[in-house]
Formats: C-alpha cells, sequence, structure tokens
C-alpha cells in the first residue's frame, strides 16, 4: 500500500472513531438518559476542557520527545477502552469523568494527525497543500460511514428491521439499549487505529537538541509566543468563536431533528427516522468543499476564505430555524450542504495557516494551540452556556423552542463574522499560500 493510501485509511479511521456517537451523542443524553441542558451542556464540555491543555501538551511531547506515530497511536488504543466503559455509566456526573478521560486521549489526536500526515508527506516530497485534502476528505467519509451504521444499529427509531435485530443482540452482551452500541462500534476501531498507527513512518521529534535550552523552551511552552503577534493572536480568539459555534451544530442537530417527533403531523416522518443520516449530509458536503480549499485559498486568500466559513455558519443556523420535515425540508437539507463550507473553510484552512506561519520547531505545539482554542475554549464557550441559556428561555412545558435556539445562534455567527471582516487585518499572498506546500 502506498503511503497517500495509508495516510487515506488513517484519515478514515480517525474520524469514523468520532463520527460513531458525536452527532448523537444529543440524542443519547436528551432522548435516552433524559439529562438537562445544563446537564448535557456540562458533559458534552468534556471535548472543550479536554482540548484546553492536551493538544497542546501531546504537541509538545511530539516536538520534543516522543514519536508522532507512537504518541498517536498510544492514545487512540487509550481511548478505545474509555469508550467500553461509556456505556455502563447511567448518572451525568460519573458520565461526564468518564468522557473527559476519553477526550484526553482522542482530542489531541485531532492535531497529531495533521502533524503526522504533514510530516510524512513532505518528508516524501509530496506537494502538501495538493495532495492533503484529498487525503483529508476520507476522515469525512470515515465520520458518515459511522453516523449511518449508528442510524441502522443504535437507533431506536430506524425502521430497518434487519439493524433493529443485530443490534439487539449486540446490546444485548451488556443489557443496554441500542443506543450504547455507537460506543462500541467506536472503541473497536480505535484499539484497530491506535495498533495501525505504530505501523506508519517513523517521525521522530523535530525539537530534540541537545543543546542548552531555556527552561521555557524546555516545557515547549514557546509556541504561546505566537500570541505576542497582533494577527496570530487575533487568528485564535476567533478561532475560539468559531469552535462554539461547531460545538453547537454537533450538540443539537441530530436531537433537533428527532424532536419533530413530538409534533403528530410530523411523527412518523423521514427526518425523524433518518435523523442522523439528514445530519451526515454535512459531511458528504464536506467532501466537496475540502477538495475546493486549494482554489479558494488561491484565489481569495486565508482571511475571506474563513469569512466566507463564518457566513456559512450564519445560513446554517439561519436555515435550521425555519425548517420542517414538509415544506421547509429544503431548508433542511441546505442547511447541512452550507455545514460543509462552515466547517472546512475554517478548520482546514486554519491548520495549513499554521503550518505556513509558525516555525518547524514548534509546529505541532502551534497546531495543538490551534486546537486548544477551537475545540477547548470554543467548546466550552458553545456547550456550557448554550445549555444554560437553553435550559433558562428556549424551554416551553418541557418543549425546546428550536425555532428561536437557531435564530439566536445564527445572529451569534453574524456578529462574529462582521467583527472578523473588521478587525483581521491579512493581504492575500499567493507565495505565502505556494509556501504552504513545500
Amino acid at each position: 500500500m502506498g503511503i497517500k493510501n495509508r495516510l487515506v485509511l488513517m484519515s478514515f479511521l480517525q474520524f469514523f472513531v468520532w463520527g460513531a456517537w458525536l452527532t448523537t451523542l444529543g440524542t443519547y443524553g436528551f432522548g435516552f438518559k433524559q439529562w438537562s441542558g445544563a446537564d448535557f451542556g456540562i458533559v458534552f464540555s468534556t471535548l472543550g476542557i479536554a482540548s484546553i491543555f492536551m493538544p497542546t501538551l501531546m504537541g509538545i511531547i511530539a516536538d520534543k520527545w516522543v514519536n508522532i506515530e507512537k504518541l498517536y497511536g498510544s492514545l487512540h488504543i487509550l481511548y478505545g477502552v474509555v469508550l467500553f466503559i461509556l456505556p455502563q455509566i447511567d448518572s451525568p456526573v460519573p458520565f461526564f469523568w468518564a468522557l473527559l478521560l476519553g477526550m484526553c486521549f482522542y482530542m489531541p489526536t485531532l492535531s497529531l494527525s495533521n502533524s503526522l500526515s504533514y510530516t510524512i508527506l513532505k518528508d516524501n516530497d509530496y506537494d502538501v497543500i495538493k495532495v492533503f485534502p484529498p487525503i483529508r476528505v476520507w476522515g469525512t467519509v470515515g465520520f458518515i460511514v459511522a453516523m449511518w451504521i449508528t442510524n441502522i444499529f443504535s437507533d431506536e427509531h430506524s425502521p430497518l428491521a434487519w439493524g433493529k435485530e443485530v443490534g439487539e443482540q449486540i446490546g444485548l452482551f451488556t443489557g443496554k439499549s441500542l443506543m450504547a452500541n455507537q460506543f462500541y462500534f467506536a472503541g473497536i476501531v480505535a484499539i484497530i487505529l491506535g495498533i495501525y498507527a505504530f505501523t506508519l513512518p517513523k517521525c521522530p521529534p523535530k525539537n530534540a537538541s541537545k543543546d542548552a535550552v531555556s527552561f521555557i523552551e524546555m516545557l515547549g511552552l514557546n509556541a504561546f509566543k505566537l500570541f505576542a503577534n497582533y494577527k496570530m493572536a487575533l487568528f485564535f480568539v476567533f478561532s475560539m468563536f468559531l469552535g462554539a459555534a461547531l460545538q453547537l451544530t454537533n450538540m443539537y442537530g441530530d436531537t433537533y431533528l428527532k424532536d419533530f417527533q413530538n409534533i403528530p403531523q410530523y411523527a412518523d416522518s423521514f427526518v425523524v427516522e433518518y435523523s442522523t443520516m439528514i445530519i451526515s449530509i454535512s459531511q458528504i458536503s464536506e467532501t466537496l468543499f475540502i477538495l475546493a480549499i486549494p482554489f479558494f485559498l488561491r484565489k481569495f486568500g486565508v482571511k475571506n476564505v474563513i469569512l466566507f466559513s463564518m457566513l456559512a455558519w450564519v445560513l446554517r443556523f439561519g436555515l435550521f430555524s425555519f425548517g420542517n420535515p414538509e415544506n421547509g425540508l429544503w431548508m433542511i437539507i441546505m442547511s447541512n450542504i452550507v455545514y460543509g463550507m462552515a466547517f472546512d473553510f475554517f478548520n482546514i484552512s486554519g491548520s495549513l495557516f499554521i503550518e505556513t506561519t509558525t516555525d518547524s520547531k514548534i509546529r505541532s505545539s502551534a497546531q495543538g494551540l490551534f486546537m486548544m482554542m477551537t475545540n477547548g475554549f470554543g467548546a466550552v464557550l458553545g456547550s456550557w452556556i448554550s445549555g444554560l441559556l437553553i435550559d433558562k428561555y428556549f424551554m416551553h412545558d418541557g418543549m425546546k423552542d428550536w425555532h428561536n435556539i437557531w435564530l439566536s445562534f445564527a445572529a451569534y455567527s453574524l456578529v462574529i463574522a462582521i467583527a472578523f471582516a473588521l478587525m483581521f487585518r491579512h493581504k492575500h499572498d499567493p507565495k505565502a499560500v505556494e509556501a504552504i506546500a513545500h
């Protein structure tokens, strides 16, 4: 198997083990476990809390002491073990601590997988800006495949009888609900990925010099000096705000569609029965927009591509606000299509931006810092605050006011887009974009 195909497989499995449960965790918490919005917000904040320190810490370790592929593989094996524990827990507080442990293992692998791919591709003289997006797109395919498997084998509302039958057989292994199966699927694949990672080309630390270094450099904290640069600091702050938007759609997307079952005219609709598959349109859209990133970066530059992402978040939430399973189905579909631009144009372009604007000695640490702001502070902001606000302002007789929930999220995204357009100064330089490739 060629090196590009080996990275394709890694990317596929990397996101499979996340997609199997991420978008359906809301249904698991709100629907099956009957947790409150505040409780679920705290549980979902584990992604953010872990991302505040773990990606940066693991990036430092990869920069200075341990081969990236070995660290990456070890983290996935530990993550897989935790996933097998989650279905055994019923109350939100113990679930919070267990999931937090799992996220401490998984979240660093998102940035480490980028660093691993970039290093291997460059060591093999590939043009990263051309080669990496088609590899990364298979991660989205893995996410989609995992979502579909979850919808078939773990969804209580799935009309596919054969899927229910097989799922029940698996569920009987532990005596838990069908929804527990999503964690088992992810756990098995995570352990397989961890073992596979040890077979990838060796990627030793780039900053393992034996020369005398300062205490700050020894700890790898010199990546934080990036905050001294106004443009980089602003980029990281807006990363946090966009990270909040991403968590909002991950937390509530599937739950929103499932809640149409509470409206009699929509109770047996296609949207309710295939909610996870419908949400997977978002990931299908990702595959197209990932491939378009090289063109957009070269044509419009980093600032405009990120601005396109922010405006796409406004459309994502606004269309959800007015959609329904009948005459508003097109809005739900269009919202999922727009998500591809909203997610990819910031996350992938942002990662490539970090790759070309940071020193190679702190690059893994810088990628971890980027992950800390998006999936760390941003995720905590989005999950915790949104859970409290929904409980206080958008719950009526036990029902969520999804129209105004999504509308408020759209307004939030619009404010962020306007602020970014006015504050972030960056002149498009085609040569800088080309530097990413080499």
